[in-house]
């Protein structure tokens, strides 16, 4: 009875201290991915490859969100990354595909980044419209927009966007980098964007349906 009630102590003994180890080791492991994670959030990690750093940073250099009045700066990842991590996740397995466009060289030179900067923009346009331009409302928000304080154009466009359901990235593409050559109706052909692709039409309202007949 004696070795039978020391035989379960031991093995209750060993099964805590299993246990603490694989918490403890859970933490250490969380931590450190947790930690690698945050590092490819930063702007320094965002700008290490050339393609990048020559390019659309230098672009990002000149406007607002990197220099005004007020320090207040959007950085690359606070545009481009999530904050919420099952967000932040999927979207950093969908940049992986990055990582074999650069072993490529797809736009490693200025003349192949503007050969693409359509497609590209597309991308990232098309996103941020799926997702109500997530990462915008980190730092804007409809609801706490002071129109008194606004500028009249700016005033009456942001209660008209809100009123038709149109989203910040609806119109403000190039607030952060160029905009892609716009294709117009004269002269030799671009292959840029329509004009429609900047300044999407508002969605059309849905028609009336008659009341029905009685009978």
């Amino acid at each position: 009875m004696n070795n039978t009630t020391g035989l379960i102590g031991r093995l209750r003994t060993t099964g805590w201290g299993l246990a603490a180890l694989i918490f403890i080791a859970g933490i250490v492991f969380w931590g450190g991915f947790n930690t690698v994670l945050e590092l490819t959030n930063r702007e320094a990690f965002c700008i290490s490859c050339h393609e990048m750093k020559d390019n659309v940073y230098q672009e990002y250099r000149n406007t607002i969100h990197a220099s005004n009045r007020s320090g207040v700066r959007a950085t690359c990842p606070d545009c481009h990354v999530p904050k919420d991590w099952i967000p932040k996740i999927i979207r950093k397995i969908q940049a992986s595909n990055e990582v074999l466009h650069k072993v490529l060289g797809s736009i490693d030179t200025p003349e192949k980044f503007n050969a693409k900067r359509l497609e590209l923009a597309k991308h990232e346009w098309e996103r941020m419209k799926k997702t109500d331009s997530r990462e915008c409302r980190n730092c804007h928000n409809y609801d706490s927009f002071d129109y008194a304080e606004q500028g009249r154009r700016s005033s009456r466009m942001h209660q008209t966007g809100l009123n038709e359901g149109k989203t910040c990235i609806d119109c403000h593409k190039g607030i952060a980098h160029q905009l892609p050559q716009v294709e117009q109706s004269i002269g030799a052909p671009k292959e840029g964007a329509t004009p429609e692709e900047f300044h999407p039409a508002p969605a059309a309202p849905a028609p009336a349906t008659a009341p029905a007949e009685k009978s």
